[in-house]
């Protein structure tokens, strides 16, 4: 249960020292990443923002950009996110709360992963609306061991330096937390880019589903289809001011920035109605 004690109390002081040390952190990674293979990114810093968009919206906007961004080599990609959480939610609750610094575990793919093919461990973190992202690729036969021992199965394997700390951060949340697998997220999605900018990116996600039972990506993007009052999430992801081209089309087509959480939509609604959960905001 989530009701206010000197747990909560703890927690909330453990993330105020997280902001401080996060961003000392991402100091020293970034500081790495001039020794890093750049062909697969592994720590993002940027900001998102969400427009959510009916059909016609997404038609005309679809129209608008394509004279200045294209869609990447992959074209329509399903993604599969295994968000973790303590039993008590506790990561989404503090999330719906908007507090200034937030964090999420989850494993992701690109598409319905083979047993030797990738998938990320992803720690993501948004802190005075910053957003960090942090992951570790590894294969996804090796995914059930590597869960189940926290991430010890990793230490003897040889990491570069920026990928040792990757998995440090990880299995602190591991040791710090209770979390276990608690709901399967699946989209499809369309990527966009531009040569102008390629920090630049524009997605649109469609047809969001999810299952709380049957939890292996392994077994596909099948779900219950989420019903939210919009037909498409336009995220765009920057690393500084939109181009002037795309501020004018925002502007034009008078969007608004949103807010909206695929794993807060799906805790509210459905998750929370089943369990001894409480919710503490909104998504």
């Amino acid at each position: 249960m989530c009701h206010h004690s000197i747990y909560s109390d703890i927690n909330d002081s453990i993330d105020v020292i997280g902001i401080l040390i996060y961003n000392f952190m991402d100091r020293l990674i970034i500081t790495l990443r001039g020794t890093l293979d750049l062909g697969l990114k592994r720590v993002f810093k940027r900001r998102e923002y969400k427009y959510l968009l009916n059909a016609e919206e997404y038609i005309t906007i679809r129209k608008l950009l394509m004279g200045h961004m294209s869609e990447d080599q992959y074209g329509l990609t399903t993604i599969l996110s295994l968000y973790f959480d303590t039993p008590q939610y506790y990561f989404i609750n503090q999330s719906m709360k908007k507090v200034p610094y937030k964090s999420k575990f989850r494993v992701r793919s690109y598409g319905t992963p083979l047993m030797d093919e990738p998938v990320f461990l992803e720690l993501k973190k948004k802190i005075q609306g910053v957003v960090y992202k942090r992951r570790l690729q590894i294969p996804y036969d090796a995914l059930e061991n590597t869960l189940q021992t926290g991430l010890s199965c990793l230490d003897h394997q040889q990491l570069v330096s920026n990928e040792n700390q990757i998995k440090q951060e990880i299995k602190w949340l591991f040791d710090r937390y209770d979390i276990k697998p608690k709901v399967l997220i699946s989209d499809d999605r369309v990527a966009l880019s531009t040569d102008e900018d390629p920090d630049f990116r524009v997605t649109f996600d469609f047809n969001i589903r999810f299952r709380d039972e049957d939890l292996s990506l392994h077994h596909g993007g099948y779900g219950t289809k989420i019903t939210p009052d919009f037909e498409t999430i336009m995220e765009v992801k920057a690393t500084g001011a939109y181009p002037v081209w795309f501020t004018d089309i925002i502007a034009n087509l008078h969007l608004v920035k949103g807010r909206f959480s695929k794993y807060g939509y799906v805790y509210q609604h459905y998750l929370s109605q089943t369990e001894d959960n409480y919710v503490t905001g909104t998504v």
